[in-house]
């Protein structure tokens, strides 16, 4: 389990995780080429699905090998231009695996500028296996709340059986749930996907905005399609020259890294809950929330009776620090639990989750597994899981473990991982632009320094700022760099910072 989203509002977000890679050069070797998929004849059938919003079905094949065979219908969604020059369509994915791109498009007005809105049609979709688009599942409701209830810092052998136990049930659950699709719900089908979406809405080549795991999507796509690019943003790279475990141990470090910055940030505020008045001895008081949470939990008076023990406070402090504008939450959310209360915390981890107050979840975390799983080849035994995570703790020690550990049932995955997926170059493709924070907690700088420079025509937009991807998000700087490449396909000058805001 990868935390990664990105933030539409302070608390509010859509998609989770970073999808692993794989060890061998390029994509889709081992089935049908691009230029061998017999070409769509496509016409979407759009309907009113609410507001200025239009819905339809597109139709994809569930086995690219076969393209003939069975399909599955992904569900798209789109805000008509709102201007007269209309340049085409945008396509946008706010990251994930697992976020729905129909929900993000349909916050649009959050995500994108107006000029970018009156010059393009918004269109988003949900990915295969996500969402509307023939999704995976794993688990019950009250299966998810158990397995996010166990503790990923297991440091006792009962608690590493226990942990073990719930990523076999994991891993069971999704084969006895979503055995047909779970072979087919990788990174490159969601990018041959996407073509068949370009394809279908009319575009000569594809205008996209990806955030997070979307940038992966988006470097997957332009690798098969070079010639099909019009413009991609790729907004808090991922990097796909990664193993996936050192994919885990980055993130843990990238998020130690936020929280750090939070607490500078903390102790400037009169409400600031921690006791010490330097960064490391407000770290020791975190370090003690979470050893004493690891056996006693917070009250909770939430009333679904759910147990705030040191996985969801964990999950409840990793949220608001994809958003520099829920630092306040946070700093109360901390004094609540400080004083027993973590109430708070709890709500927050709901949001990352996407846990509804009804006690159900979207399918957002059974489908991050699956895509996890499925682009990446990770350990198969429990003892190189121990291994990792006893690393991690040395290198993020309050979120190094947790990282590390949450993706322990893809070492019981029922299908194969599809190693098709690494040092992606697009050539031919023209000029890409990615984004980089320097501060990120999900997709930490270096990420992107190296998807910019992987990609043969990658320009580095970096931005002095803190919270999880860039644009739209307060920096004047970079809205201007990614509207003016959208818009005129003029990229910044290579080595553009932007400044820190605020």
């Amino acid at each position: 389990m990868r935390f990664v989203r990105p933030a539409l509002a302070a608390l509010a977000a859509a998609g989770l995780f970073v999808s692993g890679t794989g060890c061998t050069q390029g994509v889709g070797r081992t089935t049908t080429s691009p230029a061998a998929e017999p070409p769509s004849a496509q016409k979407l059938a759009w309907r009113p699905c609410g507001g200025e919003f239009e819905c339809a079905k597109l139709q994809v094949p569930i086995d690219y090998g076969k393209p003939n065979g069975e399909k599955i219908q992904i569900a798209v969604i789109r805000l008509p231009a709102s201007g007269p020059n209309r340049i085409g369509s945008i396509v946008v994915n706010p990251g994930g695996p697992g976020g729905s791109g129909v929900q993000y498009a349909r916050a649009a007005r959050s995500v994108l500028s107006d000029e970018v809105r009156q010059r393009f049609d918004v269109v988003g979709f949900d990915p295969r296996g996500v969402g509307e688009s023939a999704p995976v599942r794993c688990l019950s409701p009250r299966e998810l709340d158990a397995y996010l209830s166990l503790d990923n810092t297991p440091d006792k052998p009962e608690e590493v059986k226990a942990y073990e136990e719930g990523a076999k049930r994991f891993a069971a659950g999704c084969e006895s749930e979503s055995a047909r699709l779970l072979p087919y719900v990788g990174t490159v089908n969601v990018a041959r996907d996407m073509d068949r979406l370009r394809e279908a809405l009319g575009d000569k080549g594809l205008t996209y905005l990806g955030k997070s795991y979307g940038t992966m999507i988006g470097a997957v796509y332009a690798d098969l399609f070079p010639t099909k690019v019009r413009a991609l943003v790729l907004d808090g790279a991922v990097d796909p020259s990664l193993s996936s475990m050192d994919v885990n141990l980055t993130q843990a470090k990238g998020f130690e890294t936020a929280y750090r910055a939070f607490l500078q940030d903390c102790l400037g505020h009169a409400d600031c809950p921690f006791r010490g008045r330097t960064v490391d001895e407000a770290m020791k008081e975190l370090t003690e929330l979470l050893r004493r949470t690891d056996t006693t939990p917070l009250r909770n008076s939430s009333g679904d009776g759910r147990h705030i023990t040191e996985p969801w406070v964990t999950l409840g402090i990793l949220t608001p620090l994809y958003d520099r504008r829920s630092w306040p939450t946070l700093r109360q959310a901390l004094s609540d639990a400080l004083r027993g209360d973590g109430t708070t915390l709890l709500r927050m981890a709901d949001v990352l989750v996407d846990r509804r107050r009804d006690g159900t979840y979207s399918n957002q975390t059974e489908s991050n597994m699956a895509v996890n799983c499925v682009d990446s080849p990770y350990p198969t035994s429990l003892s190189a899981f121990t291994k990792a995570a006893g690393e991690a703790a040395k290198a993020a020690p309050h979120f190094g473990p947790q990282v590390m550990w949450g993706s322990l049932p893809c070492a019981f995955w029922p299908v194969p991982a599809d190693k098709r997926i690494a040092h992606l170059s697009a050539k031919g493709a023209p000029p890409i632009l990615v984004i980089g924070t320097y501060r990120d907690p999900a997709t930490p700088y270096s990420w992107a320094q190296s998807l910019a420079k992987q990609l043969s025509s990658g320009v580095l937009l970096s931005y002095d700022g803190d919270g999880h991807t860039a644009y739209y998000t307060g920096s004047s700087c970079v809205d201007d760099a990614v509207d003016r490449y959208l818009i005129s396909l003029k990229p910044p000058a290579p080595g553009t910072v932007c400044p820190k805001v605020g």
